[in-house]
């Protein structure tokens, strides 16, 4: 029997970032209008599977999604290896500016989940000349800490463990198992530390991006927000009082939670594709 082969390519780039040549893994599929996707906090790009697969969404769109230093794919720049890392607002535009940059992407739609939900209010805030749309999944405009992340990198402490059984309770249970399993399972594979040192741009001060909302016009580059129901991380509350503030609408998910891309795809596919068509139709 052959096998299913994914219309998926998966390459590596060679990218300047903050002045320090990186190595970037990225996976892409489809033609037209560029839509970078970028991953949560301590896993990488095969959490947006699904969508570089969805015929619909490629057939009009250059799906684009790169593993962030040290994740995944994409090794630390030389000689930074056993640095102490910890993502900042600076450096996260950084990364994806830097990317778009370098395939010389015009009018790009950027997604992204967690982290990268709140870094979409960082590039409407920062770059909104720069995109066509941005997607916010499980957006909030911060997150008071709630848990002691030093859990999370420690020498009598089995990180990835950790880090997977955290992922494993913002899931809803019921998203499907087996997609459940290889989302936690991608987070057991992150490098040390890695998982805490997003969470120090997550949480916290870093980027808390509350006193800036009323700097954001979304008249300038459309947002779109979409959150899962079943999140204690973004609760739907913190989505909707974002939305408030910025005077926009946001979707609430029924049974979904923090990774809807990669928990319970097939689902969050019927959310994303009405949101990408009216962007098309623009």
């Amino acid at each position: 029997m052959a096998p299913q082969i994914e219309e998926i390519t998966g390459r590596y780039a060679h990218i300047d970032i903050e002045g320090l040549p990186h190595r970037i893994y990225w996976e892409e599929a489809g033609a037209g209008i560029p839509l970078v996707c970028l991953h949560t906090a301590g896993s990488d790009g095969r959490q947006y599977r699904a969508v570089l697969n969805d015929p619909e969404i490629t057939r009009h769109y250059r799906v684009m999604v790169f593993d962030m230093p040290r994740h995944g794919k994409s090794s630390p720049a030389a000689g930074t290896v056993d640095d102490d890392y910890a993502l900042t607002v600076q450096g996260y535009l950084a990364q994806i500016i830097a990317f778009c940059d370098a395939f010389e992407l015009e009018n790009p739609v950027a997604m992204g989940c967690s982290i990268g939900g709140r870094i979409v209010l960082h590039l409407a805030l920062h770059h909104p000349d720069r995109f066509r749309a941005l997607i916010g999944l499980q957006s909030s405009a911060h997150v008071d800490p709630y848990y002691d992340t030093t859990w999370l990198d420690r020498p009598d402490v089995h990180g990835g463990r950790m880090c997977g059984a955290f992922a494993h309770s913002l899931m809803a249970p019921t998203s499907p198992p087996e997609h459940v399993d290889e989302t936690r399972w991608h987070y057991m594979q992150g490098g040390p530390g890695i998982f805490k040192g997003d969470l120090h741009f997550y949480r916290g001060a870093e980027g808390d991006i509350r006193e800036d909302l009323g700097r954001i016009d979304t008249a300038k580059c459309p947002l779109h927000l979409l959150t899962g129901e079943y999140d204690f991380s973004c609760r739907p509350e913190d989505s909707e009082a974002l939305a408030q503030a910025l005077g926009i609408g946001v979707t609430i998910m029924p049974d979904m939670g923090h990774f809807p891309m990669s928990e319970n795809p097939e689902v969050f596919l019927t959310y994303l594709r009405p949101v990408l068509e009216r962007i098309r139709a623009g």
